[in-house]
């Protein structure tokens, strides 16, 4: 029987995914699990990395359930990214909770690289602002809080990885401790130019390299699944790549002028560049995948809160109450004829790109006595816009870069009329995928490269259809000068 189908496994923040595929693009079979998220501190924020494990078993159980398991041929991921973690190799106990990438408990230790005058070497070396979304110091922070933490790292005792290596490990039996080069990226460890961990970059944030996992491909033989409960063994895992590379790929598999801005908790806004150029400001040069033929590059603006921006706005003004929540939510531009002058900063754990203050707090501005919730809620469906667009700007200084068109993907893409409202700000068309499980779409397809030797002419048939928003031309301008209101709304924020 063809092995035709590949399990793609979507590792997020909030949610657990699994996805089937098979052959021809189409999807089989789905499952979904819930993902907690603690705060036991102001700013910090983790999860249970055991949690992330049994609910990713389940969902791969049960999307094969729903299969003949005889025809799945490979399993791709695509996870959250910063997120890091630790664990004991020869148990694969976990050191402490996995820190997500929202978490800003690193904001000292980032700040003394700072005072010491390393920022500007580490940007360049790669391509990274020195900021506490990074997985580099939350390594650190593990090790420090760790009894014997350097000594056992160094005697290669404990692993540090990103989601995708602990996936890895505990599917492939605690047998193989790897990940890609995309993750990789999103340490502050790897040297973006030669593709390798930098025994520099190490010397700064003081990790172990035997501590560190080895780097593949996106597009991989990595292992194959051993002892888990519900999945056959030898099902190999034959991509892994950061959700938001991943949904990149999906969309349009990194073709020139083509940006990406996925909405989801936070959000990825990536450009493909075919250089590994550092220079560009405040954005982040990335590592977008490697096809198992090339690197292709990033050039990337992360948000820190979007939908969650939104989520924060519902719970406070008590909306998520109400029945009708959803209904209410997606037809606020109907509802409101504006934003009254009112503005929503989610600054609520620091900025991220482009501005990268980890003290800010989140802000809102132009309250009067005619505020009303649905106000509020509008103001925060429109900084996830505002955000967005702020990202594009500092792109814009980038040499060649050009924007032809905005891909997005994501839950809050769900509401068009915030769809309509992104392309009418950025002038420029909006072309929204209709598929939920994007990422998923990515890490499957690049699965299906490495499993059925598949050229980009071969996969392009395969990615999903997408719906164009046009912009409104006279709309864009006035929307131009809501932006100055915006803009000063986030300097207000930045100066708090």
């Amino acid at each position: 029987m063809t092995k035709d189908i590949v399990i793609a496994i979507d590792e997020g923040t909030t949610n657990c995914k699994a996805v089937a595929i098979d052959g021809e693009g189409k999807i089989l079979g789905k499952a979904s699990r819930a993902l907690e998220i603690d705060t036991p501190n102001p700013g910090w924020v983790e999860q249970d990395g055991k949690v992330l494990v049994e609910r990713t078993i389940e969902v791969v159980a049960e999307v094969i359930g729903q299969l003949d398991p005889n025809r799945v041929g490979a399993i791709g991921i695509s996870n959250q990214r910063e997120t890091g973690i630790g664990w004991y190799r020869d148990s694969g106990e976990p050191l402490n909770a996995a820190i997500t990438w929202q978490c800003s408990r690193t904001a000292d230790f980032c700040a003394s690289l700072r005072e010491q005058g390393k920022a500007q070497r580490i940007k360049e070396v790669t391509g990274l602002p020195v900021a506490t979304l990074f997985a580099g110091s939350k390594f650190r922070w593990l090790l420090d809080n760790t009894k014997d933490g350097q000594q056992l790292a160094a005697a290669g005792k404990i692993c540090l990885g990103t989601i995708d290596s602990w996936l890895l490990w505990n599917l492939t039996g605690q047998k193989v401790f790897g990940c890609d080069y995309s993750n990789a990226a999103r340490t502050q460890l790897l040297n973006l130019k030669e593709a390798r961990w930098d025994q520099e970059m190490l010397s700064f944030y003081g990790i172990p390299a035997a501590a560190l996992p080895e780097i593949h491909p996106s597009s991989f033989n990595f292992g194959s699944t051993l002892g888990l409960r519900g999945i056959p063994d030898g099902i190999p895992v034959m991509s892994m790549i950061g959700d938001s590379h991943a949904a990149l790929y999906g969309h349009c598999l990194g073709r020139p002028g083509f940006v990406k801005a996925t909405y989801g908790t936070g959000s990825s806004v990536m450009a493909p560049l075919f250089t590994a150029d550092t220079s560009v400001g405040p954005l982040a040069t990335t590592v977008a995948w490697h096809d198992g033929q090339r690197i292709t590059y990033g050039l990337e603006g992360n948000i820190a809160h979007t939908g969650d921006a939104l989520n924060f706005m519902a719970t406070v003004t008590g909306v998520f109450e109400r029945k009708d929540a959803n209904e209410y939510i997606n037809g606020i531009f109907n509802s409101t004829s504006d934003n009254m002058g009112v503005y929503f900063v989610p600054m609520l754990t620091g900025a991220g790109a482009p501005w990268w203050n980890e003290k800010a707090r989140g802000t809102v501005v132009g309250l009067t006595r005619g505020t009303t919730t649905a106000h509020l809620i509008r103001a925060s469906l429109e900084s996830i816009a505002y955000q967005i667009a702020d990202v594009i700007e500092f792109m814009k200084k980038a040499e060649g870069f050009k924007l032809a068109t905005l891909m997005t993907d994501g839950g809050p893409t769900k509401n068009s009329a915030l769809m309509q409202f992104q392309a009418d700000l950025l002038g420029c068309p909006v072309s929204r995928s209709d598929t939920p499980e994007l990422s998923a779409i990515g890490a499957g397809l690049l699965a299906m490269k490495c499993k059925d030797h598949l050229a980009d002419s071969e996969l392009e048939r395969l990615i999903p259809q997408h719906e164009t928003f046009t912009p409104d031309l006279k709309r864009h301008e006035e929307l131009l000068l809501c932006k100055k209101q915006w803009d000063h709304a986030v300097s207000m924020t930045l100066e708090f």
